[in-house]
């Protein structure tokens, strides 16, 4: 009996998803360049939940919004649809250990023709008897249903409720499996939202170091300024030309992010038709909050299914040592030739006991009780970390919102910081130096206030997952979009 956390296993693709990150991820706070397939925040390493398999191509481009994203990740994600292949597999183990207590009826009809050679079983001569080379032909006919059922056997009994409760669990754990993807679809679409944000940022940086880089150029001409400050600002307006070439990059790569996440066919074109509004939150209490997520989240109820099922497959081990009672019948005719076939059956009851199995039950009795205590330890881990989910999102979720009200009040100072310092510039009062760093203050006021607000809207999805009501929390959380 495998049990789903551990690593390998049919259920580790999907557990490894309970261990969130946290809302404010570093990603979004860095200009590096994303990778299609990177890893998902709640799973490990390049997870199933960053592929998918695509669909057919569409003519035009597409405008997908942040639903409709979601649902097609639901259709197209790689670990929605192993997950729901996990299922099936579980069903057809539980129909193997469920065919152990079923009856078993086979036919076997046949008709032989035979001649044997004395010689060859050791017959050659016999004192007064002529023995001939060989005897025969023989016929013989036989046809019969045989009927085999087991009246009782413990460790059978046993194991077919330990698989009943491994398909429960993989059950669970696709509907884990589609939270996961609402997570996974959420932060690729989210941060393609923030990329795309950058970018018009950066244009509007690039307009006013050019419109800068312009009035120095008049003034030097004029007479009015050093040829230093139409240097320093045309400095300033390529390093702007350069972010905004970065921030198109690391846009066009995140979008193929999300069209590998949702599922899009390989070089679909496709705009991102939702923004990223602010909408308040309303406050949930932390122990409403956990109340839900122990009722609700589907990788606990799969952890307890298969805890249950680990108890089961400990007793199943343990029932090694008992006897087992079967029937054994079978019914039809025989004899030397169909024609001349009578009625013939056979009944019996067997009842085996164990006394010697060279030490073999003994042996899965142990690795039983190892697999029964792990599935407990990691069920009270995954407790404790839903605690840790719910709490850090709702930390988040408050902290972020705080971030997004801050930095919306530096964008408005910092662009009338610029306005003041590009009218002393013109006024020659001062030069180029307070300019450049009064843009720099709004860029950087900026993307303060884009990384802010993903991170609080990743932050209500984050809570979503965490209580497990990620497909309803999206809804519920993103009423604008």
């Amino acid at each position: 009996m495998r049990l789903h956390f551990n690593c390998g296993s049919r259920h580790a693709l999907l557990t490894t998803g309970a261990l969130l990150c946290g809302a404010a991820v570093s990603v979004a706070q860095t200009q590096t360049t994303p990778t299609p397939g990177q890893a998902i925040p709640g799973t490990t390493g390049v997870s199933p939940f960053a592929g998918s398999v695509p669909a057919k191509p569409v003519p035009g481009v597409l405008a997908i919004s942040l639903p409709d994203a979601i649902n097609r990740g639901l259709k197209q994600n790689l670990g929605a649809l192993l997950s729901d292949a996990d299922i099936r597999s579980a069903r057809g183990q539980r129909w193997e250990q469920l065919s152990a207590l079923l009856p078993h009826a086979t036919v076997g009809p046949y008709v032989a023709d035979s001649e044997v050679n004395l010689a060859e079983v050791g017959l050659t001569s016999l004192p007064g008897v002529n023995v001939p080379a060989s005897i025969g032909p023989f016929s013989y006919f036989d046809a019969r249903l045989a009927v085999t059922q087991s009246l009782f056997d413990w460790k059978s009994i046993n194991a077919a409720r330990a698989s009943s409760h491994t398909l429960k669990s993989a059950e669970y754990s696709y509907k884990d499996a589609r939270d996961l993807v609402v997570l996974a679809v959420g932060y690729t679409y989210l941060q393609a939202i923030a990329d795309e944000a950058r970018i018009e940022t950066a244009q509007a940086q690039v307009k006013t170091a050019q419109a800068l880089y312009d009035q120095a150029s008049d003034q030097v001409t004029a007479g009015t300024s050093p040829a230093i400050d139409a240097l320093r600002a045309k400095v300033e307006l390529q390093t702007r030309q350069q972010q905004l070439i970065q921030a198109r990059n690391n846009f066009a790569i995140q979008k193929l992010t999300v069209a590998r996440v949702i599922g899009l066919a390989p070089g679909q074109e496709f705009d991102l038709a939702d923004k990223s509004p602010y909408q308040p939150f309303e406050a949930v209490a932390v122990d409403e909050a956990l109340k839900r997520a122990y009722a609700s989240r589907s990788d606990y109820q799969a952890a307890l299914s298969e805890t249950r099922a680990a108890e089961f497959a400990r007793k199943a081990a343990s029932a090694g040592y008992l006897p087992s009672l079967s029937f054994d019948a079978n019914y039809g005719a025989a004899g030397g030739h169909p024609s001349t076939a009578t009625q013939v059956f056979d009944v019996r009851g067997t009842l085996t006991i164990p006394i010697f199995q060279g030490g073999s039950v003994h042996g899965d009795v142990l690795q039983a009780e190892a697999r029964l205590e792990q599935a407990r330890e990691r069920l009270d881990n995954l407790r404790a970390q839903i605690d840790a989910d719910v709490r850090s999102a709702l930390l988040n979720i408050q902290s972020s919102a705080e971030q997004v009200a801050v930095a919306r009040s530096n964008i408005d100072l910092a662009e009338e910081t610029l306005v003041q310092s590009r009218d002393r510039f013109s006024a020659g009062v001062t030069d180029t130096v307070e300019v450049v760093q009064s843009q720099e203050a709004v860029a950087s006021a900026h993307e303060q206030y884009i990384n802010s607000l993903y991170n609080y809207n990743f932050a209500k999805i984050s809570l979503a997952r965490a209580v497990g009501l990620a497909e309803e929390g999206v809804k519920r959380y993103f009423k604008g979009f």
